[in-house]
C-alpha cells in the first residue's frame, strides 16, 4: 500500500493535517460556550465578527472539490469550466441584499435554519420539511465530492490499496474530521479556515507564477491549450455559439442556489451581525479571482503535457511534476484541509436541519435544548458515515451526476426563502405546490449524462435545468396563490412573528 509513497510529500502533508486535526479539538475552548445548547454548537454562538466569518464562508463555499473540479473541467472541455468564476460573482450582490435581512429574523426569532425561517413566515409545516429535506438530500452528495478531492491527493502521494483498502486513509481522515466536529462543533471549521485559506492562497499564488514561467509563459501556455482542443467540438478557450446560453444560465442559476444550502445558511446564521455579512459580500469576490486563477490550471496541465484518464487528477499531477515533493506534498495538505472546512460546515448544517426541521416537529416536539444538540451531534456522525458510503460504494461519476442535481434541487426553495423575506402575498400551500413541479420538472430534465449542460424542453434552446424548473415553480407558486388569496379575499400567509422557535 505504501511501496510508492512520496516521502517527502507526504511528511509534509502529516505534519498540516496534523496541525488541523489539534486545532480541530481545541476549538472546543474558543470563544467559548454551553456546547450543549444547540446555537452555541451548531452556530458557534452567533458571534463570529467580519473576520472569522470571511474565512469561514471563504472555507465553506471555496471547497477542495473546487480546486480539483474546475481545473478539471477546464482541463477536459476549457473556457466552460470558467462558468463558476461569473456565478460566485453574481452572487455577493445577492448576499448584501437578502442575507443580513434574514440574520435580523433569525436572530429575532431564535430561527438556527432557512426551514425555521420558512415555518415561521408560512406556517406551513410540509414546505418546512419540503426545504428540510432538499437541503439534506442536496448536501449529502457534495459532502462526498469533499472526498473526492481529498482522496485524489492522497493517491497522488503513492497511496495505494486494492478494495476497501484502498479507502483507508481517507476513511481515518474523515474518523478524525468527524470525532472534532461532534466535540467543537462549528468552532473547529471557522478556526481551521484561517490556515485553509493561508494554504490555499500560497499555493495558487505559486502555481500562476512559477509554472507559467517554467512553461514559457502564459502566451506558451493558452497556445499548447488551444493545440489540445483543436478539432474537438464544444472544446476550446472560448465559448461555441451553443455553450453561449448554457454557460449564462447554470452562472445565474448556481448563483440563486448557492446560498440555499444548509452550510451556507449556517456560515451566514453564524455571524456576529448584518454588519459582518454587508463587510463580507464586499470582500468575498477576491475568492473569485482566487478562483480563476485556479480554473487557469487546467491550461497549465496541458502546457505541461500533463496526460491523464480522470480529469480530476490533472492538478495533482501538475504540482506533483512542476514543484519539489516537499511543495506538492503542501499544496495536497491545502486541498484536503479544504475538504475538512466544508464537511463539517456541511454535515452541521445537515445535522441541524435534520434536528430542527424534520425530527423535532414531526417526532419529538417537546425535546429539551440539551437533547437538540445532542441528536444534532449525532446526525453530523451519520451524515458524514454516509458521506463516506458514497465514495466507497458508488461511481465517482454517479456521485458527481447526484451533486450537478443537488444544484437543480436547491434552487426550488429559492422563491419560498427570498420572495418570504421582503412580501406575505405568496401562499405557503402555494408555495409547496411549486416546490412539487419545479423539484419534479428538475429533476426528470436532469436525469441522465446531459445533466449539467442539458437542452431545455421548455426554452427550446440549451440552458440550465434550474433555471427552467425555479421559473415552472414560481409561475405554479404565484398563480396559486392569486387563486387561494381570492378564494379566501385576504392574504393567507403569516409573518415573522408566526410559530416563533426558540433556540
Amino acid at each position: 500500500m505504501i511501496d510508492h509513497l512520496n516521502w517527502p510529500a507526504t511528511a509534509v502533508f502529516v505534519f498540516f493535517f496534523a496541525l488541523v486535526t489539534v486545532m480541530g479539538f481545541v476549538a472546543s475552548r474558543w470563544k467559548s460556550g454551553n456546547l450543549e445548547e444547540l446555537h452555541e454548537w451548531g452556530l458557534g454562538g452567533r458571534r463570529f465578527g467580519a473576520w472569522i466569518t470571511w474565512f469561514l464562508l471563504g472555507g465553506d463555499l471555496y471547497t477542495a472539490y473546487t480546486v480539483i473540479a474546475v481545473p478539471a473541467v477546464v482541463y477536459a472541455i476549457g473556457a466552460y469550466g470558467f462558468f463558476a468564476v461569473p456565478y460566485t460573482i453574481l452572487i455577493y450582490p445577492f448576499v448584501f441584499l437578502t442575507m443580513p435581512r434574514l440574520w435580523n429574523v433569525a436572530h429575532k426569532k431564535g430561527y438556527i435554519t432557512g426551514s425555521d425561517f420558512i415555518y415561521g413566515r408560512y406556517g406551513n409545516k410540509g414546505l418546512e420539511l419540503a426545504v428540510a429535506f432538499t437541503g439534506i438530500l442536496a448536501t449529502m452528495p457534495y459532502i462526498a465530492l469533499q472526498l473526492v478531492g481529498m482522496e485524489k491527493v492522497i493517491q497522488a502521494l503513492g497511496f495505494q490499496g486494492e478494495g476497501m483498502m484502498s479507502h483507508l486513509p481517507l476513511t481515518i481522515a474523515f474518523v478524525i474530521l468527524a470525532l472534532y466536529t461532534y466535540k467543537s462543533g462549528l468552532r473547529a471549521p471557522a478556526m481551521i479556515a484561517f490556515v485553509k485559506d493561508i494554504m490555499i492562497y500560497v499555493f495558487v499564488i505559486a502555481a500562476v507564477v512559477i509554472v507559467p514561467a517554467k512553461l514559457g509563459g502564459y502566451g506558451a501556455v493558452f497556445d499548447a491549450a488551444a493545440k489540445a482542443y483543436e478539432g474537438k467540438p464544444n472544446q476550446g478557450l472560448i465559448l461555441s455559439p451553443a455553450q453561449i446560453a448554457p454557460f449564462i444560465t447554470l452562472a445565474i442559476g448556481s448563483a440563486m442556489a448557492l446560498f440555499m444550502y444548509p452550510h451556507s445558511m449556517t456560515g451566514v446564521l453564524s455571524a456576529s451581525g448584518p454588519k459582518a455579512l454587508r463587510r463580507n459580500a464586499i470582500a468575498l469576490p477576491a475568492y473569485s479571482l482566487v478562483l480563476a486563477l485556479i480554473a487557469l490550471m487546467g491550461f497549465m496541465a496541458h502546457a505541461a503535457g500533463i496526460e491523464v484518464a480522470n480529469p480530476q487528477d490533472a492538478v495533482p499531477q501538475l504540482f506533483l511534476k512542476m514543484f519539489p515533493s516537499w511543495f506538492a506534498g503542501f499544496s495536497f495538505a491545502a486541498i484536503a484541509i479544504g475538504a475538512l472546512v466544508p464537511a463539517a460546515v456541511m454535515s452541521i448544517g445537515a445535522a441541524n436541519t435534520f434536528t430542527r426541521n424534520i425530527w423535532r416537529p414531526f417526532v419529538e416536539p417537546e425535546m429539551s435544548p440539551g437533547r437538540e444538540a445532542s441528536l444534532a451531534k449525532l446526525m453530523s456522525l451519520i451524515v458524514k458515515v454516509g458521506a463516506l458510503a458514497v465514495i466507497v460504494f458508488m461511481p465517482t461519476k454517479f456521485a458527481l451526476d447526484l451533486q450537478l442535481l443537488g444544484g437543480v434541487w436547491m434552487i426550488q426553495i429559492f422563491p419560498a426563502i427570498v420572495f418570504g423575506l421582503y412580501t406575505s402575498w405568496f401562499s405557503g400551500e402555494a408555495l409547496l405546490a411549486g416546490w412539487v413541479v419545479g423539484f419534479g420538472l428538475g429533476t426528470y430534465l436532469s436525469w441522465g449524462p446531459t445533466a449539467w449542460v442539458p437542452t431545455s424542453l421548455v426554452l427550446g434552446y440549451g440552458a440550465y435545468n434550474g433555471i427552467v424548473a425555479v421559473v415552472a415553480n414560481t409561475v405554479v407558486a404565484a398563480v396559486l396563490s392569486l387563486v387561494l388569496r381570492r378564494a379566501r379575499g385576504k392574504i393567507i400567509t403569516g409573518d415573522f412573528a408566526d410559530a416563533p422557535r426558540s433556540a
